[in-house]
């Protein structure tokens, strides 16, 4: 026989052999394990079925669908949970772009007619116009709370809890009066009225802005003792919102001192006489402040005396004791040609310069009146 032949049709076109040409679809097992359809066996075939192939379920699809089932509903669980917490920290919408303005202060020295009585603090505190004023914290009361339209009465509680404890701070305190203490005021403030007020009580001046006075009663511990700690307390709180997100809170009260000189060795027993401030001011709240326990205290209108009217009232309060008189000076000059800031030269007359049984204090006020401050002076 002769050797092998060739095709017919000539050489083929794979010269390394047919099985090459198969080579690419050559299934590996784990391909053959990820199929999704499955030929019947040879005894499967047999029997009656219509198909050639059956259908396998997904292995990997199998395999992967729980855990991603699973990890979507961690996930919506803790979106939900964090977006009720987030509710439950911060239910309202904190205020965007408001900024607390700078303090306007007016301090009004009262002089008195006379020569300043005298007596001693438990006298003049029982037989003098403040009698009838409560003693310290309870002379400043809170009016009856009821929530508005923004704020919940909550809230309102918050704020003219806020307004007393600063009240209570910078003029009952007895080491702000006399020992030159200011942290119990600072603390109570808005953080952008910090810088204003640090000046005011380090560097004061009376330009309107920068009076200590106008924050808090102080007086100069190398001049002043507080006869009797015992401060009476007369006056009104009210509030009244001032914006949707903004309560204003007005209070009026009127302090009244028992004061001596501060002298060494002992003090006369008769050497005290009276001293009274009143303070108008006007408190801001926004939404943050009443969360965070401070506040923005926009205005204050101080009387205080007896004083002369000369008597320089930026950083200190400077009472005339027992027997003392108000020097013939008027208030500095004001000059209406100057440029700048201008100063408060201001002064008035202290009608009530002498202890004397006063009035019985007023009835309670209409509770709805508490829902409107008062006029600004």
């Amino acid at each position: 026989m002769t050797g092998r032949g060739e095709p017919p049709e000539g050489p083929l076109d794979n010269p390394s052999g047919g099985e090459d040409e198969y080579r690419s679809l050559v299934f590996d097992e784990s391909f053959v394990r990820a199929a999704r359809l499955q030929e019947f066996s040879a005894q499967e075939r047999m029997g009656d079925h219509a198909r050639a192939v059956r259908s396998l379920p997904g292995r990997a699809t199998r395999r992967h669908r729980p855990r991603a089932g699973i990890a979507l509903v961690v996930l919506i669980a803790l979106a939900f949970a964090s977006a009720v917490y987030i509710g439950f920290r911060n239910p309202y919408p904190p205020t965007v772009g408001r900024r607390a303005e700078p303090l306007r202060t007016t301090v009004v020295p009262l002089a008195p007619k006379g020569a300043v009585p005298g007596g001693t603090a438990e006298s003049l505190l029982a037989d003098g116009p403040a009698a009838e004023h409560s003693t310290g914290a309870s002379g400043i009361t809170l009016p009856p709370v009821r929530r508005t339209e923004n704020f919940s009465d909550s809230q309102v509680t918050i704020a003219l809890t806020t307004v007393k404890d600063y009240l209570v701070g910078s003029s009952l305190d007895p080491d702000v009066l006399t020992a030159g203490v200011v942290r119990p005021v600072g603390r109570l403030l808005d953080p952008d009225q910090t810088a204003q007020f640090d000046r005011s009580v380090d560097s004061p001046a009376d330009d309107g802005e920068h009076s200590a006075a106008g924050w808090l009663v102080r007086f100069d511990p190398a001049e002043v003792e507080l006869a009797d700690t015992d401060v009476r307390v007369h006056g009104s709180l009210s509030y009244a919102e001032a914006g949707s997100d903004i309560l204003e809170v007005v209070s009026d009260h009127t302090f009244t001192y028992a004061l001596r000189p501060a002298v060494s060795g002992p003090h006369r027993a008769d050497g005290a006489s009276l001293f009274t401030v009143r303070r108008m001011l006007h408190f801001l709240l926004d939404r943050e402040d009443i969360r965070l326990h401070r506040l923005e205290v926009r205005s204050a209108y101080v009387q205080a005396g007896p004083q002369s009217c000369s008597a320089d009232t930026a950083s200190v309060l400077h009472p005339l004791f027992a027997g003392g008189r108000a020097d013939t000076r008027g208030p500095t000059g004001t000059d209406p040609y100057a440029t700048g800031v201008p100063t408060a030269a201001l002064c008035g007359t202290l009608s009530v310069s002498s202890p004397s049984p006063g009035p019985p204090p007023p009835g309670p006020q209409d509770p709805d009146a508490a829902r409107s401050p008062r006029s600004r002076p």
